[in-house]
Formats: C-alpha cells, sequence, structure tokens
C-alpha cells in the first residue's frame, strides 16, 4: 500500500514540476543528464556490471506494460533476457528536463523511443520519469516510471 501512496503523490505532483525544472547550464542538469547516458549506454551496448551499479538496491521499476518490479535482480536477470543485444534506447532530443528534490536528489523526466534490433523497427517516442538519489559517491536511480 505504502508503494501505491507513493506512486499516487509522484503522479500528483507531475503538472508542477515544469515550474521547478533547472537550468540546462546547471550543474546538476550535467551531472543528471551524464548518469542518464551512463545508464543507456551500459544499456545499450549489455554492460551489465556498469548498469547494475547506477540502480539502487531498494528499486521501484513502474512500466505500464510490464507492471511493477521491486527487485534489482529481477530488474536485472530481465535486462539481460530481455534487453541485451535486442533493444536499444533513444533519448528524443529537447526533451530532457531536471527537476531538484532538496535534500533528496533529482527527478528527470522526458520522452525517450526505443530500436529493436531484431526486427529493426523503432517504437514511438514515449514519456519517463526517474527519480535520482545523490549518494556521497553518485547518483543512483531509485525510481522508474516508464510510459510506452
Amino acid at each position: 500500500m505504502n508503494t501505491l501512496k507513493n506512486l499516487f503523490w509522484i503522479l500528483l505532483l507531475i503538472p508542477l514540476l515544469g515550474v521547478a525544472q533547472v537550468s540546462k547550464d546547471s550543474g546538476l542538469y550535467k551531472e543528471i543528464l551524464a548518469t542518464d547516458a551512463a545508464l543507456f549506454e551500459s544499456y545499450n551496448t549489455c554492460d551489465l556490471e556498469t548498469h547494475a551499479s547506477l540502480i539502487s538496491e531498494d528499486l521501484e521499476f513502474y512500466h505500464d506494460k510490464g507492471g511493477l518490479a521491486t527487485s534489482k535482480e529481477d530488474y536485472m536477470t530481465s535486462m539481460k533476457a530481455n534487453i541485451c543485444g535486442k533493444v536499444e534506447r533513444i533519448l528524443t532530443p529537447d526533451t530532457f528536463e531536471v527537476h531538484e528534490i532538496k535534500d533528496f536528489g533529482a527527478i528527470a523526466l522526458g520522452k525517450h523511443s526505443f530500436h529493436n534490433l531484431n526486427e529493426d523497427s523503432y517504437s514511438e517516442p514515449s514519456k519517463f520519469i526517474t527519480i535520482f538519489k545523490k549518494t556521497d559517491k553518485k547518483w543512483i536511480i531509485t525510481r522508474v516510471i516508464s510510459l510506452h
């Protein structure tokens, strides 16, 4: 129930995010964009070690078609079985936004599409929301909402 409550609040606050977007010239924007790029470079090249290092142990991944994943181990197993060598992510230009979450981290949102390498087909751009937590050493992904 707590997970549903958290998702409710996230979705409720989404319309307000446009007001708090940080500048694309800010250090925060550049750090989050670089972390997103590293995450999806590892996704696109099947670098599972790097990918896992960017994912929180308490990951919650909400996928409109795949459901809710709350296990990092299950997420990584699914990635290896369903993504590696089969799918690439493409960030839609000029859609990436970053919003600071005081004393925690940041939220990134935007649009991306996927290239199915087996069928050589591309999805329509779809929305994503990623919540990043700042640790002592780096940024990690704690929550993802992926809509297709």
